[in-house]
């Protein structure tokens, strides 16, 4: 692990908060929190669509969320004199803490229905959401880091990772970052989330299924041969080094789509080797700035990382990062209408392989 102390406090309305900072001493754990809060909303609700046999979060909560405030009233920057925030502390390396308006939690309402109609039971969104600050600097952004900080932030998914998924009920660990208001971001501060979900996302059991069904046939694992398959085609791979490969799906859904995989089947964050943590960091920062100089503008993106799940058919994952952008020229943008919202059918704006080019290029 590259950080050197890792500090958990309780906020005021009870959730939990932790510092992990590079340096050790560095007393950020002392400065409560001097807010009076009230106590954190129940959990969501989760209800099933048996028309596609998936599950569909309600939390209600999030409409009154934090929107877009002010620099100085950043509620993920430093606590300050003048504006208390959800950190206490005057400065902080990473940061992660529970989302005060959480998709997910361990606080179940005592008055929880249990259906709507004998086809559509309802339960409790047990989980947990978590917010992680990669820096204190609001005007920062990821692909501005240091690939030290990387490497920390690295280490900080990799603990959560690991704490989280030993929670009753999670069945799968999911860190992922949104940026940019076009992606539909409530806070410019640079930071991501981490959900702890209470039952395996449809993207995920799809994965899973073809994974399986694969395996059976030729004995091999999936991910392993189309990133191999990749690497000798050579045509979509934006970049590599000794341990990452960094290429555009030849089936992309998106204008701009990006996996990054490690060359050795890993299962999840925690897995990853020192080598390979310190590998990731430089090649995903390159692949960050050709998004941004495509352009010649910061590009909106959403960077998922996908997690083998925590129970059955937890053999079949293989570890990689899913960075994509709805912009798909300087001025126009990708939006999700009748095709891919209704029907689930994308239709991609850009060839892959001159998206690659594109990316190559930038």
């Amino acid at each position: 692990m590259t950080f050197a102390s890792r500090q958990a406090i309780r906020l005021s309305d009870g959730r939990e908060l932790i510092y992990f900072d590079e340096a050790p001493a560095s007393g950020r754990a002392s400065f409560p929190d001097t807010r009076h809060l009230p106590p954190p909303p129940h959990t969501s609700q989760l209800r099933y669509d048996p028309l596609v046999d998936e599950w569909v979060a309600v939390a209600a909560h999030r409409q009154t969320r934090t929107f877009l405030p002010p620099s100085d009233a950043c509620p993920l920057c430093p606590s300050t004199p003048s504006f208390a925030s959800e950190i206490p502390a005057p400065s902080y390396d990473v940061v992660v803490f529970e989302n005060q308006f959480p998709s997910f939690s361990d606080r179940v309402a005592p008055d929880e229905i249990t259906s709507l109609t004998e086809l559509v039971p309802v339960r409790p969104g047990i989980g947990r959401a978590e917010v992680v600050c990669f820096t204190s600097d609001h005007n920062s952004s990821f692909g501005a880091l240091t690939p030290a900080r990387v490497r920390t932030v690295i280490d900080v998914l990799a603990d959560r990772t690991t704490e989280m998924s030993r929670l009753t009920g999670v069945a799968q660990v999911f860190p992922f970052e949104n940026r940019g208001v076009e992606i539909g971001v409530t806070l410019h501060h640079p930071h991501g989330q981490i959900y702890a979900y209470p039952t395996v996302p449809a993207r995920t059991r799809s994965m899973l299924t073809a994974a399986a069904r694969y395996r059976t046939r030729t004995g091999h694992d999936l991910y392993t041969d189309v990133l191999t398959a990749e690497r000798k085609a050579g045509v979509r791979v934006i970049g590599e080094n000794e341990h990452w490969t960094a290429y555009v799906p030849a089936a992309a859904r998106w204008p701009f789509e990006v996996q990054l995989a490690p060359h050795r089947k890993v299962l999840d964050i925690p897995a990853l080797s020192d080598a390979e943590r310190d590998a990731f960091g430089p090649l995903y920062l390159d692949v960050l700035g050709r998004f941004d100089r495509l352009f010649g503008k910061p590009m909106p993106y959403i960077s998922a990382w996908h997690q083998a799940v925590v129970g059955e058919g937890r053999e079949l994952g293989y570890l990689h990062l899913q960075l994509f952008s709805i912009r798909r020229a300087a001025d126009k943008l990708k939006y999700l209408a009748g095709s891919e919202s209704a029907m689930g059918f994308f239709v991609n704006d850009i060839v892959p392989e001159k998206a690659a080019e594109m990316l190559r290029e930038a």
